[in-house]
């Protein structure tokens, strides 16, 4: 895999349950040289973990070899190679099942893996520790390749590093490449989460950004007499995001990219739709990774044609000196019930079944640890559906014992419901509890974390070195903001109508990107969003650590939450445990908005 040509890599999973069907329409919507899939994240550790401890043969994602069953012919007629992370905490053991399924298919596959990320035995992790993985860099993936690999699976390798490595051995990078690193990690982190790069989850979902298809409009909708949008084509368009293509990229030898996707697929290409997907789960100008730093200050977004974004001018400096581990483990047990309050004096009849709860769970003698009470306020006075004259009280408890957040819990509210307020339901009958798991990251040294590339005849072992030369990662001072807009009309109006964001969680904290489209309403957001109105418009987030970064080149501001999210999101400690629409709930605060930008 050497030479000058432009790479062409795909992306067909973003998460272990993304669309099945995906890897078929990479393979056959059109040319590319690598397919990769992101099947890892915190919570995905835990449940192959849980799994792992049922049958040690297992702790990989199953899936991936479901869709291999059609995708091994067709990515070996296509000469595509295959690049995943499927084998999450077992990658010898989902190569030697890739190798049975295609004797078993009939294809004649080279399969090799990456292994050394699972430290559980390198030391003692603490109490009740279930998996502790290292990141990984690229490296490895590079070297099955450079050994005549047509699948590499891995286990925890950083989600970019799919890109980066297959990019690495197919123009011979060396190690201290850092510019060309660092903008295959870049194009790699648009990539890792699919569809989210061609208008999935998007702000802006309603707006014809591309100017070539109308993602939304009344004449695509097909409502029906309640209101609701049943996907039904209408008018002249079909809304494209109701099954957005996935993305791929072209790199260049330069470590420049293009990201673009099959023709005909559904979504779009654009500067904002890529933006948004830099900003996830980021936080500073510094995007720290095994193989290098990436410099998001440095990034130049252009739009290079319909549904083509170019990204160049990236940036890269020598990585940190240690890696991060992913620890997860079990943190207790969790029940909850929710309480559905309907029609009049809604606080009152929440203030009746919460004495009535309390005070059972004290008669109980064996209280919660953590008990949790949250009203959400979704009825509307007058209303002709019940549903929306109903609000919701929810009641989570947590302990270490499964007898404290079950029974206990559950037979209270059952025993409630002939007295206690009218109209007494709950939205399911209350179980005996689940466990809980709690994510934690921490830092080791790089040395300490073997790196192994096991090439396809499955002896060859290559030692893959760790960075030579690294760099401590310090916080670049923010630069320079714009001058601001001169005073003038304001209007009251949500922050949404001219902000984007984009939103996720990285361990216990949120990550929150807010962007704008034009210089003028950059010069507005940069001196409005400050952290002390981020906390006056999202009050859950006042009494937390809060820290902002500033992106002039992407008009972006990125905020970490700290601790928004409890243990991770495997703790479910929120209505939203992974942050997935709090710049959503951002968007639709109200403030003071100049009219010019109206």
């Amino acid at each position: 895999m050497t030479g000058a040509a432009p790479l062409r890599i795909g992306n067909a999973s973003g998460f272990y349950g993304d669309r099945f069907d995906a890897l078929r329409e990479m393979l056959t919507g059109g040319p590319l040289d690598v397919l990769t899939g992101d099947y890892l994240a915190e919570l995905t550790m835990l449940i192959l973990g849980r799994e792992r401890l049922k049958d040690p043969t297992r702790g990989y994602a199953r899936t991936f070899l479901r869709q291999l069953e059609e995708g091994l012919g067709l990515a070996a007629e296509r000469g595509v190679r295959i690049v995943a992370n499927a084998g999450g905490l077992n990658p010898a053991g989902l190569a030697e099942a890739v190798r049975e399924l295609a004797a078993k298919v009939g294809v004649r596959v080279r399969v090799a893996h990456v292994e050394g990320d699972d430290l559980i035995r390198r030391r003692q992790w603490g109490e009740g520790v279930l998996t502790a993985h290292a990141y990984l860099g690229g490296g490895g993936i590079a070297e099955c390749l450079r050994g005549g690999a047509d699948v590499v699976v891995t286990g925890r390798v950083t989600d970019a590093a799919l890109v980066s490595g297959a990019a690495a051995a197919h123009f011979g990078w060396r190690g201290d490449d850092w510019d060309r690193l660092a903008g295959a990690v870049v194009a790699g982190h648009v990539l890792e989460c699919g569809t989210q790069a061609t208008g999935g989850n998007y702000a802006f979902f309603t707006e014809n950004e591309a100017g070539d298809e109308a993602w939304a409009d009344d004449g695509a909708r097909s409502a029906g007499r309640d209101g609701t949008f049943d996907g039904t084509p209408g008018g002249d368009h079909t809304p494209a995001p109701l099954h957005p293509g996935f993305p791929l990229a072209e790199i260049a030898e330069d470590g420049t990219a293009v990201i673009t996707k099959h023709p005909g697929t559904g979504g779009a290409v654009t500067t904002g739709t890529v933006t948004a997907q830099l900003l996830y789960e980021t936080a500073g100008a510094r995007y720290p990774g095994p193989d290098v730093t990436a410099r998001l200050d440095t990034v130049r977004l252009s739009q290079d044609g319909p549904d083509r974004v170019r990204i160049d001018g990236v940036r890269g400096e020598a990585p940190p000196p240690t890696l991060k581990v992913g620890l997860t483990r079990l943190g207790g047990w969790r029940n909850e019930v929710t309480f559905v309050l309907t029609g009049l004096a809604v606080p009152a009849k929440a203030a009746l079944v919460r004495a009535q709860m309390e005070a059972a769970l004290d008669a109980t003698g064996r209280r919660p640890a953590e008990v949790r009470w949250t009203l959400a306020r979704t009825d509307r006075e007058d209303a002709d559906v019940q549903e929306e004259a109903s609000a919701l009280l929810r009641l989570v408890v947590r302990d270490a014992d499964q007898d404290a957040v079950g029974r206990a819990v559950s037979g209270a509210a059952v025993e409630l419901a002939l007295g206690s307020y009218p109209g007494f339901h709950v939205t399911a009958p209350p179980g005996k509890g689940a466990p809980y798991g709690v994510f934690e990251a921490v830092a080791v040294d790089a040395d300490e974390v073997p790196h192994t590339a096991v090439l396809p005849d499955g002896t060859t072992r290559i030692t893959v070195r760790h960075a030579i030369r690294t760099r401590e990662l310090e916080r670049i001072p923010d630069p320079e903001l714009p001058a601001p807009l001169p005073a003038g009309a304001t209007r009251r109006a949500p922050l949404g109508r001219i902000a984007g964001a984009r939103s996720g969680d990285k361990g216990g904290s949120a990550n929150l990107g807010v962007w704008v489209r034009t210089e003028t309403a950059w010069r507005w957001l940069a001196h409005t969003l400050t952290v002390g109105r981020l906390r006056e418009l999202l009050p859950e987030c006042a009494d937390l650590p809060i820290d902002r970064h500033v992106l002039p080149g992407l008009r972006a501001l990125n905020f970490v939450i700290e601790g928004l999210l409890g243990e991770g999101v495997a703790a479910q400690a929120r209505f939203d445990p992974q942050a997935k629409a709090l710049g959503e709930w951002l968007r639709s605060r109200h403030l003071e908005i100049p009219e010019v930008l109206l």
